[in-house]
Formats: structure tokens, sequence, C-alpha cells
């Protein structure tokens, strides 16, 4: 994580950091939004439906049609697993009898639930769950659990994510809960457990010392009596505490002392952590897989000893020839391992078949379930067949044995590679410290001593002790000490950073030398390295508009296969009744009939959905880590499809392709006043501007007056400024910011304007032609002319320059290689923008353009269909950021939050536009050979195993081969994305070299 970049805002510790909504970075559907919807079925009546008597989706469609037919009627959403409507209409047009007679004459029978007769509250908010999903094994359960999902009452959106095994649903609290979200997925043949969830008065706690039931009936009086816990639930076989609480009268950290003191210290609780608890259950997931890989291998072994090996020893063949009863002793021991293998270790293939096709959908479970079946079902039939006749058939026991094993195989083998796909947000939670050091007051408020607390209970305003070689527990000021800061992991600095009184320091960066008191300003989901996990998990949550494809695909492969797989057994089963083809063909398998089959068998194992399945989210979910570990955090994989075809690029002037420290570098008077009073003047003007340009007036101005007049410890002049800056001013009233103009206000009496020619010449002020000709000349050398009139005559002008970034012109010429146009728009008149575009060397510059003009700009660009990305600060530039088609937002600091933005730049670097660019085309690269490889597998495999080359090469495809082809290729798909791990950024040095592809 060394290359993980983040700095800090100009605007220091007051600067509040944005949340991270977890589904905010992808809201693809047009329309109004939920607070639209809202107000648009403000009036309306919404009720709760029984409907008895659905079996599947044709169903829920049916009753579906039937009330959006009905007069009135402004919305339907029906649910199979819950036998419930949810039915929004409009009371004037129609009536609670009405919606029951629809149901009704759709051949349903229906009950208005009484709970929904009460009139519902609106709702405040909308929560988003993020929960673990197991059992999915293609995109087909993806697509199924989706559907699922959003046809719930009271859910918003709902993504799921096959990579990651993880859902993410935005729900109404008031309409669902959590508890009812998780019941919708396991009736439709999934687990489902809640990871985490956006409210912030939840907590999961896990509580030692819960031994007995009498330890049960303690904890549940402990948390009876305790103020502000809402609700609470104990689970005694997981020894797991779910509370729900008001942090406003009680605190987590509270909480959890109440329990260890009122127990006597019997029972400790600690808070689980969602991302350590996912882990925890990948690694159950991966330890069962194991568990029945090494099952299947010992019962499947043997099998194939005794068909493969046996028969070429004498001794041992013998022995299995012999009869007990009217069976072979060795067909005898391959159908009781085989039974095993098909019935116990694969019943999981099993309960997943019936479930998918209980619902109506198919996955790789039923082609599975097809394949190994059929040849156990003709295997016994065989045997039967021999041992009643004495005409014994070739039996293939181990080819439905070999098939499970090898898929138990590739599936463990695609668990572990997944796993890899999220290293990213692993490495980024162990950077969290586990404990931290609270600093304890007395009641005078002195401090008393310290006590060592799980991390996740500290609480903002808490006072933490940082000893040196430990990380910061969380995001802070420091409140006393000195020490030097290795952040690495957020500025890529491999320099350590001096920290002092009133320094801000990140959570899960290391402390080097000194000790260091902080206050706990943003904890839990609040801190940076919080928000980032969140940002990168989301990121991987959301699907990418090429992945329609493969869930398109998927949802009709498995038919396809199996129709394929039956027209196989059809043509060779007739050929060879009709004589079509030689009886030496057949003659090993005995009869044309068994021939047919194996090859049947074949077409319905080697055929593989998953591939394509796993194509796009593994790589994306790649790319997204690697993204952040080199600061690029990407907002998902829609935004990165977007960006490998940016065709223009626009970057704001100011604090983009400049440093954004304006400075001054000029004051000129052309009228009587004194050089001081004339700085006051304009200081006292731009002080409650919240312009960059202002700020470098400010800071002119005090230097100005007061350089060498204070101590030089830098944190009495910071303390001291604004005390002096506000005893120092002059009185300003009706103050008033005119956007790309500058500012007006009155100052003892007297109108004054400060800002460009336009205010000034706009009000009447006469600009003399000594002052426009200093003012050109500063303009063509790329500096800002802020013009001052005061009382209606102008009295001077001040120069301000900010320095070009030193990367800008490399950086500029890198794109043009990419193929890329860059474009600069600006506010700034146009002398100084063609000044400082000629310096870095863009061609189409945009000047004298207003904030909401910028979004114009880009609106011209797109008629085209071009592709266009905005880069700005994410501050002033949010309607240009979100007009684009990608916004990136550079510069971002520990604000990584910004809405408007796909990308997130956390460094001030220029050389990140070309990173994000270049990672999202290497992404989509990989992503085209996932699918080609896939598709390619399909296209190839199928027919081989159909046969199609067994006339001329005389060699048939086992179905156990098969089976191993198949595990393998889901496999193959997750290395080829795990290659992108790979990926290193171009270097400054090379940025050049880089051509279009």
């Amino acid at each position: 994580m060394a290359h993980l970049q983040l700095t800090a805002l100009a605007g220091g510790a007051d600067d509040e950091m944005e949340e991270v909504a977890l589904l905010g970075s992808y809201d693809e559907e047009a329309g109004v939004g939920p607070e639209g919807e809202d107000q648009a079925e403000a009036g309306m009546r919404r009720v709760q439906v029984r409907v008895t008597g659905m079996t599947c989706s044709a169903c829920t469609g049916a009753v579906e049609a039937a009330l959006s037919a009905r007069r009135g009627v402004r919305r339907a959403a029906v649910s199979l697993l819950q036998n419930r409507a949810h039915v929004v209409f409009d009371p004037a047009l129609a009536k609670d009898d009405d919606i029951v007679e629809a149901i009704e004459d759709a051949g349903f029978e229906a009950e208005i639930l009484p709970d929904s007769t009460v009139s519902q509250p609106k709702s405040q908010k909308t929560l988003s769950g993020q929960f673990r999903i197991g059992g999915m094994t293609c995109a087909a359960c993806v697509n199924s659990v989706e559907g699922i999902l959003k046809k719930l009452p009271g859910v918003k959106r709902a993504v799921v994510a096959l990579a990651t095994s993880l859902g993410e649903v935005e729900y109404d609290p008031s309409a669902i809960s959590k508890d009812e979200i998780v019941q919708a997925i396991e009736d439709a043949g999934f687990d489902a457990a809640l990871l985490q969830s956006s409210e912030q008065d939840k907590a999961l706690l896990t509580v030692t010392g819960l031994h007995f039931e009498g330890d049960v009936d303690v904890l549940h009086d402990i948390l009876k009596k305790m103020e502000g816990l809402r609700q609470f639930g104990v689970d005694f076989a997981k020894s797991e505490v779910d509370i729900v609480f008001d942090p406003e009268v009680v605190g987590l950290r509270q909480i959890v002392d109440t329990i260890e003191m009122e127990s006597n210290n019997r029972l400790k609780a600690h808070v689980q952590n969602p991302y350590i608890r996912a882990a925890s259950n990948d690694a159950q997931e991966a330890n069962k897989t194991l568990h029945l890989l090494r099952f299947s291998l010992f019962l499947s072994i043997p099998v194939f000893f005794i068909r493969m090996v046996c028969p070429h020893i004498p001794l041992i063949s013998s022995f299995l020839l012999m009869h007990f009863g009217p069976f072979r002793i060795g067909d005898l021991l391959k159908w009781i391992l085989v039974t095993m293998v098909q019935f116990v270790v694969g019943k999981r293939f099993y309960v997943a078949a019936y479930r998918a096709l209980r619902h109506g959908s198919t996955n790789m479970d039923v082609l599975v379930v097809i394949g190994t079946t059929a040849s156990y079902v003709y295997s016994v039939c065989a045997l039967l067949y021999g041992a009643f006749t004495g005409f014994h058939p070739p039996i293939y026991f181990e080819t439905s044995a070999m098939i499970i094993t090898f898929v138990l195989f590739g599936k463990y083998l695609e668990v572990l590679a997944k796993g890899k796909t999220s290293d990213a947000i692993k490495k980024l939670v162990e950077l969290a410290p586990a404990t931290a050091l609270l600093l304890l007051k007395d009641k005078e408020g002195k401090y008393s001593g310290e006590k060592e607390i799980d991390a996740s209970l500290v609480q903002p305003g808490d006072a933490l002790k940082v000893l040196p070689g430990s990380k910061v527990p969380a995001d802070g000021i420091v409140i006393w000490g000195t020490s030097h800061v290795n952040e690495s992991m957020v500025t890529g600095e491999s320099v350590p950073i001096s920290k002092e009184v009133s320094s801000l320091v990140i959570g899960g960066t290391m402390n080097l030398h000194g000790i260091l008191h902080i206050q706990a300003t943003k904890v839990g989901s609040g801190t940076v390295l919080s928000q980032i996990i969140s940002l990168v998990e989301t990121a991987q949550m959301s699907k990418a508009p090429i992945q329609k494809f493969a869930d398109y695909v998927a949802s009709i492969f498995v038919p396809i296969v199996i129709t394929l797989s039956f027209l196989t057994f059809l043509a060779w089963f007739l050929c060879g009744w009709l004589g079509a083809y030689p009886n030496s063909w057949s003659a090993e398998s005995s009869n044309c009939f068994v021939f047919s089959l194996m090859f049947s068998i074949s077409v319905v194992v080697i055929a593989c959905p998953c591939a394509l399945g796993l194509a796009t989210p593994t790589a994306v979910m790649v790319a997204t880590g690697v993204g952040a570990s080199h600061g690029v955090l990407v907002k998902g994989g829609d935004a990165l499809e977007r960006a490998q075809n940016v065709k223009y690029v626009i970057f704001d002037k100011t604090g983009t392709l400049t440093q954004g420290k304006a400075t001054v570098t000029t004051a000129k008077i052309f009228s009587g006043m004194d050089l001081g009073d004339f700085l006051t003047l304009v200081a006292s003007a731009e002080a409650s501007s919240e312009h960059p340009l202002a700020k470098a007036i400010l800071d002119y101005t005090f230097h100005f007056h007061f350089f060498g007049k204070l101590t030089s410890a830098k944190d009495n002049i910071n303390r001291r400024k604004e005390e002096i800056l506000s005893q120092w001013l002059l009185e300003v009233a009706d103050f008033s910011a005119l956007p790309g103009k500058g500012i007006q206000c009155w100052i003892n009496g007297k109108k004054i304007l400060v800002g460009n020619r336009a205010l000034i010449t706009e009000n009447g002020v006469n600009i003399p032609e000594e002052a426009e000709c200093f003012l050109v000349d500063m303009e063509l050398n790329a500096k800002t002319g802020i013009l001052v009139a005061y009382d209606g005559d102008f009295i001077g002008l001040i120069g301000i320059t900010d320095p070009l970034k030193r990367e800008a012109a490399v950086v500029i010429q890198g794109l043009k290689k990419m193929g890329v146009h860059p474009v600069m728009v600006t506010g700034d008149n146009w002398r100084t923008a063609r000044a400082v575009a000629k310096e870095v060397g863009i061609d189409d510059v945009r000047a004298e353009v207003m904030p909401a003009g910028k979004a114009n700009v880009i609106r011209s660009l797109q008629k085209d269909g071009s592709v266009v990305a905005m880069v700005g600060d994410g501050i002033n530039d949010s309607p240009a950021l979100a007009a684009a088609d990608v916004g990136m937002a550079i510069g971002a600091g520990t604000d990584i939050a910004i809405e408007a933005a796909d990308y997130v730049l956390v460094r001030n670097n220029l050389e990140d536009v070309i990173t994000a660019i270049d990672l999202s085309r290497k992404t989509f690269s990989r992503i085209r050979w996932n699918y080609f490889f896939a598709m390619a597998y399909n296209v190839i495999a199928i027919p081989v195993a159909a046969g199609a080359l067994f006339p001329f090469t005389g060699v048939q495809m086992p179905p156990w081969l098969a089976g191993a082809c198949m595990a393998f290729s889901s496999v193959s798909v997750v290395c080829s994305s795990l290659l992108l791990r790979r990926y290193r950024k171009p270097r400054l040095t090379t940025v050049l070299q880089i051509t279009v592809e």
C-alpha cells in the first residue's frame, strides 16, 4: 500500500469529510430518485396483499400485469417467495376490494393484510445494507437473487456481486427489515447474513463467558436495565449479541464497559469487525469445500484404481471378478463408494439445482446434476442388468465420481483465486490498529491515567495516546507533543511528516519517534481509511455495462446446453441405429445407446457458464483494488468502462493545471492612497470570500503589515493570526460574491469593487490607460490581474500568479500520445489563459467561462458522441464533473467522498489522470481476453465433447475428463484477472512513449 496517496485539504481541521453512500456511485436508473418517488406518490394508498396459489415467476408476472391494468393502480410489486403483493394506488380511483378482485380474476386468492390498512408514515431515510450471500455459482444465480430483491416491497436498489459473494441493498426500513431481506434470500435457496448497515446505532458484539443458560439470563438482565438500548437479541450458540442503541443516550464503549462491570468481569464483549467477519466466512467456505474435496478424493481414488489399474494386476483382478451373490465384488465396491460420492458429497449440487429449478432458473449445478445422475443411473441399471442376465455391459461409476471430484477441486481453486482478488481491501483493513490507549480524566479535567481499549470503541472527542512505533487509531488533531509520522500509506511520501500541536493525523498511519496526544475527530465509518475501504468495496460491487451481455448469455446458456446434449445423443444414436457408422466405433461401449450417452454426458458436463459470469466482476474487482493502491479510487465498473474511450480531457486551470497556491507578486497604486491602506482596504473586502485568490491577498497583506513583528514560532503565528485579523480589518457591509467576476461590498459607507475587468467596466468605472497597459503586460506573463475600485474611482490593481505543476506539460503531451485531446476551461481572461495553455502545450482553450458554463462546454463536445472527462477539484467544479461522462476529482486529499466524481484522484498530481485512463484500458483489454477465453472454451469444447473429431481421430473425450476441463475453465478466467495485480502505473519518464492501441 506504499503508493496509496492522499493529501490534506487546505482547509485543515475544520473541513468536514463527507460520508460515503454505499450505492451512491452507480445510480444508473434515469428518472426520479427515491425522494422524487415519495413526492409523486404523495396521497397514494399503500397496501400489502397476501396472494395464494403462485408457484413460479410466471405467476408473479400474471399478478403484476393484472394489477397494473387496473385503473388507479400506480405501482405493483409481487414477491413469489413472500406470497405478497405491495400495491400503491389512488384511493379516489380504486378501492381495496378492486385490488382483491383484480388478483382473483387472474386466478389466485387474495387477502388484504390487516397491518397494511394503517396509514403508513412517509419514510424519513433510506438505509444501505451489505449482505453476505452464499451458494451462488454463476451469473444466473446473481440474476435470480437480484430479481428477487428488487421485487421486495421497500427495496429501492439491489446489486449482487458473484466475485465477492456480497449483495448491497438500499431499502426503506419502515417498509422492510433486514431480517425480511435475509429471509427472502434464504427462501430463494441461498445462505444470507447481514455484514454491515449504514445505520449508525447498530452493532454486533461477541460475548465471551456465555457457557450456560444462566449466563444468558444475566446478560439479558444487564441489557434490559441499560438506558438508550432500544432492542437486543442474544444468540447463545454463536455467543453474539445484536444491539440497536441510541448513540445520543449511550455510547458503544459504555455498553461494553457496563456488560463487563455488571457481570463482575464474567462476561466480556467485543465489537465485531464486519470485514474480519467476512474474511472468516470466506475461510470457512474454503475449508468446507476442502473438506468435501478430501472426502471425495478418499472415495474416488479407489474407484479409479479399480477401473484403471486393478484389471492389470492378475491377483487383484481375479478377486474383483469374484461374485458376492449376483454381483461382482469389484462392481459392488464401486457402487458403494460412488453412491457416497454422488449423494453425500454431491448433495450440495442436488440442493442448489433443486432450488434453482424451483424458481425457474438454471445454473452450473443443474448441468453437474444432469451429467452425474445420468452416468450413475445408467451404471446402476447396467449393474442390475448384468447381475440378473449374466451379460455384463460396461459400467461408468467412476465417471460421476470423478466429475464431482474435479468440479469440487475447481470450486476450491476458484474460492482461493477469488480471495486473492480482494487483497486490496484486506490490506487496507489490516492498516487499522486493533487497540488504542485512552487517556482518562479526573473530575477536574486533568489526565489521571490511561486505559487500553478496542480501537472500534473510540468515540469523537476522546483523548488518545500514541506511542512511538504504534499506529494512529483514528483521524484526529494533535493536542500535545511532537513527532514524525509515516504517512506513506496515504501520501506516498517516503519522508516522515513532522507533527506538532494542531497538526492533523490520519488513522492507520505510523507514529515513529515521539509520543503524541491526539483528539479523535473521526471514528468508525467516518475515518479516511473506512471511507476508502467503503469506496473500493462499492466499486467492486458495481456492474460494468459490458456484463449485461454475460448475464444474458448465462440466462439462456443451460437450456441451450441441455438441448445440444439431447441432440448429440439423438444424432449418434440414430446414426448408429441406421448403421451410418461402423459397429467397431461403439464396440468398446457394447452398443450405440451407451456410446451416444457418453457423448451426451460429456457435452452437459464440459459446458461452463461460470467462466462468462466471472469474466467482468473479477477483473473490475482487481482493477479497483490496484487503482486504490496507486491513489486512484474508482467508483464503479461503469466509470471504468467509460474511461477507456475518453476522447477529450477538460482541465480546470486553477488548482488543477496550477499548484493552487496563488501568491501576490505585484500591488500597484494608481491613486494617492498609501500602499498599506490600499492593502488593508482590499483585504477587508476579500475577508468574507472563499475564493483562493482572496486567501492569497489576505496572506500577502498580513505578511506586509506584521512581518518581523511576531515571534517566529509557527503555532504562535497561527494561533494569533485570526485574532489579529479580526481586530485589524475594516468593517464590511452588504458583501456579495459575483461568480466569475469578483466581489462587491461597502466599507466606510463607500462601495468597493474587487474583481476582473468586466466587473469594473460594468459599474461604469474608467480604467486609466497606464493601468490597462500594466494589466495587459501581466496577463501576457500568465498572471491574473485583480482590479480595485473605491467610491466609483479606480485606485489600483494586484497581480497574482499561480505556478504550474511541474508535471503538467509532460502529462499533456502524454495524453496527446494516447490519442486524447486536452482542453483547458477557465474563468480567467483570454490573455492569461492563452499564456498558461501555451506553456503546458494545450491548443484548445476556453476562457472567461462562468462556473455554470463549464457544463455547457462539456455538452458541446459530447454532441458527436465523444466521451468527455473533466478534471477538477470537486468543489466548485461539481456541475461540470457531473455533466462529464467521466468526472475526475483531483487533489481530493482526505475528502474522498466527492459525489459528483466517478474517479477520485487523492493526490494532487496530474500523472494520476494518465494512470486512471491507462488502468481502464488495460482492465477492459483483460476483460475482452476473459470473454474470448470463456467463449472460445465453450465454442471449441462443446463440439469436441459431442464427438466432432471422433470420426477423424477415433478419440472420445470421457465425461470425467470433460468435468476436469469445466472445473479449470472458470479458474483460468479468475487467474487471468489476477494478472492485473501486476499492473504498474506509467512512469513520468515513459509517459510520452504511450501509443494508442
